[in-house]
């Protein structure tokens, strides 16, 4: 199994972004909820509120999400992170069921 992190604007992009994916069956589930990102943007120090997703898909599914987050991202250089992971079986069963 992986997880897809992705951060946005906000709860509507976050929103936007799972939906998109989980039209396209490329992810079984996504999980978004608030963060606070400190970060250095174009020699400036930015403190945003901003929404992360973690998405869960299958092993080898990650370069077309990057493909898709791309396509509807508000961000210039969206974060689009892939994290191996492994999960219980019945789990593991129903997202591979979920994505083609």
């Amino acid at each position: 199994m992986t997880l897809i992190y992705i951060t946005c604007k906000d709860k509507a992009e976050a929103r936007k972004i799972s939906l998109h994916l989980l039209k396209k069956k490329l992810i079984a589930c996504s999980n978004f909820f608030p963060i606070r990102s400190m970060y250095m943007w174009q020699g400036k120090l930015q403190n945003e509120p901003e929404y992360a997703i973690l998405a869960k898909t299958k092993k080898g599914k990650y370069e077309k999400i990057k493909e898709e987050v791309s396509k509807v991202h508000s961000y210039k250089v969206p974060c689009i992170l892939k994290i191996d992971s492994e999960a219980n079986l019945p789990y593991q069963k129903w997202v591979d069921e979920e994505v083609r």
